[in-house]
């Protein structure tokens, strides 16, 4: 209401300003008509020489603005930036530097740009009150762009969701799942979560129980495993870490040296016994090998006297010798 009232005085005023001014033309013109055209044409070759400043600023502008455009974008490319983010930054910069041309170049025409000013001020708190959650997207956007937890191709666990990142914009995350669906994360979610690649390392460590009935001679069990385990090649050794490794398996890496693969009886249950197993695989390989593990420990390690234990229950009956007395 406020704001109406000041709005209808100053039009007021800018009317009263003109008629006066209106006025004092046509009396000029009526007393003295020389000085009229006089200060006519002095007034039209201040506007002009205003006008072709002005354009000389507009054009030098925007000949630099394009400079620094390219670059900003040859430094990107230079440094190997992400290309969604140097798109972005570049357009920014550019979008920014422009709005300030054009406001030195109204501004060198005679025309307060306060208003202006204002009036960009008050657009630009509207839109990001509209777009609060679009703004948190995209900050949370820059933060995966810049630290890059994750990279296009990674299979992670995020936001109750896995899948392949098939694309990373500046306001969400599309991830491929396993049953080929198509997830969009929001960016703001995403980089408060918790994000678990599983592909960030190019190593990954299998772990498996194996549950077999009491009685089992261990040595024996553990040797059954130990043998499944060597001879799958895609399962690595300390051997395959060496510098000088050039086998299938080789892997190199700048890590501590892989451990051999480990068993060993882990827990003595109620009704079993369980034996922990531990392989190293490359991280390409880790379900073929989970997988292969669970089916050769199933039909081969019974071959060596380790039965599974499954839920039971022995019950003992005992007979009297003496029969129940019943009373007729």
């Amino acid at each position: 209401m406020f704001l109406d009232v000041d709005l209808s005085t100053i039009d007021q005023e800018k009317l009263d300003s003109l008629r006066v001014v209106q006025q004092e033309a046509v009396e000029l013109l009526k007393t003295d008509p020389n000085a009229f055209w006089h200060s006519l044409g002095q007034s039209a070759l201040n506007f002009g020489l205003k006008v072709l400043a002005a354009l000389i600023i507009y054009i030098v502008g925007a000949w630099v603005i394009k400079r620094v455009k390219k670059a900003m974008e040859r430094s990107f490319k230079r440094r190997k930036t992400e290309p969604t983010i140097a798109s972005f930054t570049s357009s920014l910069v550019s979008i920014t530097l422009t709005v300030l041309l054009i406001v030195i170049t109204v501004s060198t025409l005679g025309v307060n740009t306060t208003s202006l000013a204002a009036l960009l001020a008050a657009g630009g708190m509207a839109i990001g009150m509209a777009l609060s959650g679009t703004v948190q997207n995209f900050a949370g956007g820059i933060m995966l762009l810049m630290f890059k937890p994750f990279k296009a191709g990674d299979y992670i666990n995020a936001c109750g969701y896995q899948g392949t990142v098939m694309e990373v914009n500046i306001v969400s995350t599309k991830l491929l799942t396993i049953d080929n669906r198509v997830v969009i994360l929001p960016n703001g979610t995403l980089s408060n979560g918790t994000i678990d690649n599983f592909s960030a390392q190019p190593l990954r460590r299998i772990d498996l129980e194996v549950s077999v009935a009491f009685g089992t001679d261990v040595d024996t069990c553990v040797e059954a495993i130990q043998h499944i385990l060597s001879e799958d090649e895609r399962i690595l050794t300390s051997k395959d870490m060496s510098p000088a490794s050039t086998g299938p398996t080789a892997v190199k890496v700048p890590t501590h040296p892989v451990p051999d693969p480990f068993v060993a009886l882990h827990h003595l249950n109620q009704n079993d016994i369980t034996f922990i197993v531990r392989a190293w695989v490359r991280q390409e390989d880790y379900w073929d090998v989970y997988f292969m593990l669970q089916k050769r420990f199933y039909s081969e390690l019974p071959e060596h006297g380790c039965n599974f234990a499954y839920p039971h229950c022995d019950v003992t009956i005992l007979n009297d010798a003496a029969p129940l007395a019943h009373n007729n």
